[in-house]
């Protein structure tokens, strides 16, 4: 159980775990709010993934088929700017099983840590609802999620960035055009993925149909006029970091007629989606998903 901590806490955390901190000015800044040493270790220990709980559907459910599928950016039509990606993307597959219609492709763009397993789980409950699912790892280059999320946020920050980019939007051209689906490609992702998915719909504005990020920094200033794509864009009311970029952004959003909402979730910190951290927040994430569902049914079907 997570111990009780002023708000101030939560935001260290949050830049400890986005590379802003390090672990040493974590405890210097939990020190400053008469946190004590045991208690700032209790805390970020807490908050620490526990994989275990984060599986809503099993990765042999009756409903879905899964797999790991590699492919070359070069397999993407109109490849255009992906050149500058790395040869080879690997993520995770999952369809629904016995389908006898095409069906509408979602994207699953992962934290800044790589492919873990609440996000694999995320790309199941996907395929679970009908659609098909693909979540590719950033850190596949690097032999891909090292199974913890601390090396992994290591191995993504080494990472090039603008590789990164590349890959994700190899990866939307070739889900998009992939056997089986209906030629309608939404996108979803969680904080670093939060920020790709209004990225992508920024700068692919004829393949992303529909997008949704979570608690993720807006797309450039400059590159909001292209979006086509409907947002649902999804925030934690305790995420100060994120939301205070977000006003900016939203009247561009209607200087330029955009279709979008926002959703403000009551008493939920960034990576409130999250169910294998402290950080979850059950009804408002259930609540979340069902819009995400509702949303990618109203648009991609």
């Amino acid at each position: 159980m997570k111990p009780e901590l002023p708000a101030q806490a939560y935001s260290l955390y949050d830049q400890y775990a986005h590379g802003m901190l390090s672990r040493r000015d974590f405890f210097s800044g939990m020190a400053g709010l008469a946190v004590s040493a045991a208690l700032a270790t209790t805390f970020i220990n807490s908050m620490l993934p526990n994989y275990a709980l984060a599986q809503q559907v099993s990765f042999n459910d009756d409903d879905i088929t899964a797999s790991y599928q590699k492919f070359s950016p070069a397999q993407s039509q109109n490849g255009t700017g992906h050149g500058a990606g790395h040869k080879e993307i690997r993520g995770y597959l999952v369809k629904p099983k016995n389908a006898t219609t095409a069906l509408p492709t979602v994207l699953v763009i992962h934290e800044n840590r790589g492919l873990n397993p609440y996000v694999e789980d995320v790309a199941r409950r996907l395929a679970k609802a009908g659609f098909i699912a693909f979540a590719p790892d950033a850190l596949w280059p690097l032999g891909g999620y090292p199974g913890n999320d601390d090396d992994g946020r290591t191995m993504q920050s080494s990472l090039e960035p603008a590789k990164i980019v590349a890959d994700l939007k190899a990866a939307a051209m070739w889900l998009k055009q992939l056997d089986g689906g209906n030629g309608k490609l939404g996108v979803v992702g969680f904080c670093f993925g939060g920020a790709m998915t209004g990225r992508l719909a920024a700068e692919l504005p004829n393949v992303v149909d529909a997008a949704v990020p979570f608690y993720g920094s807006p797309p450039a200033a400059d590159s909001i006029a292209n979006i086509k794509a409907p947002l649902l864009v999804q925030l934690g009311e305790l995420d100060e970091r994120v939301n205070q970029q977000w006003p900016a952004a939203e009247a561009l959003f209607k200087q330029h007629n955009l279709n979008y909402k926002i959703e403000m979730y009551p008493a939920s910190h960034h990576g409130f989606h999250n169910d294998s951290t402290a950080r979850y927040n059950k009804e408002m994430a259930d609540l979340a998903w069902q819009r995400t569902l509702a949303f990618f049914k109203q648009h991609l079907s």
